[in-house]
């Protein structure tokens, strides 16, 4: 065991016009799952990744955000099934599986309230199965 604590999770907190709407795409495109609605916030998870989405119509517009619409990089074990399991649905591909010089497998996604994440996995160091 180090003496440096581990991060045990990775967690995202984005403003959206509507929770619940943005909510329902992560779920039935993403194939996230819902965790809690608490309302006006809702929360998705996969894995050891959740998106804590709040309900702020009045926060500035996601394309005003410029470069800063990215809001994370999101593992996988094997980003070319997750790929396979999302394609059919409405997602707004902004790149498909590629490998790339620092040695990640990678995909980009456009939200429906226009945030941009990256889907990637490690080709060099391969993560451990997780819980």
């Amino acid at each position: 065991m180090s003496d440096r604590p581990t991060i045990t999770g990775l967690n995202f907190v984005l403003a959206v016009p509507d929770a619940m709407t943005t909510a329902r795409w992560w779920i039935d495109v993403m194939k996230f799952d819902k965790l809690r609605d608490l309302g006006g916030w809702v929360f998705v998870k996969r894995g050891r990744c959740m998106i804590m989405l709040g309900s702020c119509p009045d926060a500035i517009p996601v394309p005003d955000l410029g470069d800063h619409q990215y809001f994370g990089y999101i593992e996988f074990d094997d980003i070319d099934a997750y790929y396979e399991e999302i394609r059919q649905g409405s997602v707004d591909f902004l790149s498909h599986p590629d490998d790339k010089e620092w040695g990640m497998r990678e995909f980009g996604v456009r939200t429906p309230d226009g945030h941009r994440v990256m889907f990637g996995q490690d080709l060099e160091n391969p993560l451990p199965p997780q819980d």
